[in-house]
């Protein structure tokens, strides 16, 4: 959890980013988040309801902080991409709840911050094609299962085939990794996987879930990537996007190496390659 505090604070050191560049959002209202998710387990969650057997799939005990915590992600989210709308690209310190469900929350993930900024894009007329973008090593399953059958939001995830979560969802596209995959073979793919897909899907916005816990230090992960390799990684999906045009709202996801030090470098690293653009 360090790291949400100390991201900004390197970002400010180095003046990749400066005071005037962030803002704090208020709690998200509960329409957007309807969109996506059931009403019913949407209410519990803020209302504080939710039984025993759930708070232990989520991972986190509930308290009014943590919801209050969810519901600023998800605007947070919501408001980035309608900055990414103007300005190109626009970050999430947070975010990246990607196995939060329709009507369940797991895996740290209560409310799915990128498929209600997605939903509300494609709702609101900003957006009439939405790519998904998921490099966590772990595959979202939350953001496969909310758009199911939302012709309009195309989802693709790239992860560790072993790993969580053990039942997995369909996204509409898929890459599951073997165990110990190192850079050049995962770059290669990722290379002309993401390349065709663009051309495939032509999304007029692209959201981009950049957890780092595809490195070979992380201990949530299962794949064998260097922090330079998760640096490049995120040069494949901002130049094409650059290059293109296609906005992008970027939340940073998951990220468990042991020493602090090595998840900044690494989450630095995507604001880096994006303020070379």
């Amino acid at each position: 959890m360090d790291k949400y505090e100390l991201l900004p604070l390197q970002l400010l050191r180095e003046g990749i980013a400066e005071e005037s560049d962030f803002f704090t959002p208020e709690p998200i209202d509960m329409p957007p988040v309807y969109a996506v998710h059931d009403r019913a387990y949407a209410d519990r969650f803020v209302m504080g309801m939710l039984s025993r057997p759930e708070m232990r799939r989520i991972g986190f005990e509930q308290t009014p902080l943590l919801v209050e915590r969810e519901l600023r992600i998800a605007r947070g989210t919501v408001e980035g991409a309608l900055r990414a709308l103007e300005t190109g690209i626009a970050f999430n310190i947070a975010g990246g709840t990607h196995h939060a469900l329709r009507d369940a929350g797991e895996g740290f993930c209560m409310i799915n911050d990128q498929a209600v900024a997605a939903q509300y894009l494609v709702d609101h007329g900003k957006a009439a094609k939405v790519l998904i973008a998921d490099l966590d090593v772990h595959q979202g399953n939350g953001t496969a299962d909310i758009f199911t059958n939302e012709p309009r939001v195309f989802t693709f995830s790239m992860h560790a085939k072993n790993n969580y979560p053990f039942r997995k969802k369909k996204s509409d596209l898929d890459v599951e990794l073997p165990d110990h995959m190192e850079d050049d073979a995962y770059l290669s793919l990722l290379r002309g996987t993401f390349a065709r897909l663009v051309e495939r899907v032509k999304p007029d916005f692209i959201f981009y879930q950049a957890g780092v816990d595809i490195l070979a230090t992380d201990k949530l992960g299962r794949l064998s990537c260097t922090i330079d390799g998760c640096r490049q990684r995120d040069e494949i999906i901002f130049q094409t996007a650059h290059r293109l045009g296609i906005p992008v709202q970027c939340s940073m996801g998951g990220g468990y190496s042991p020493q602090i030090k090595t998840i900044i470098e690494a989450h630095a690293n995507t604001y880096r390659v994006a303020r070379l653009l």
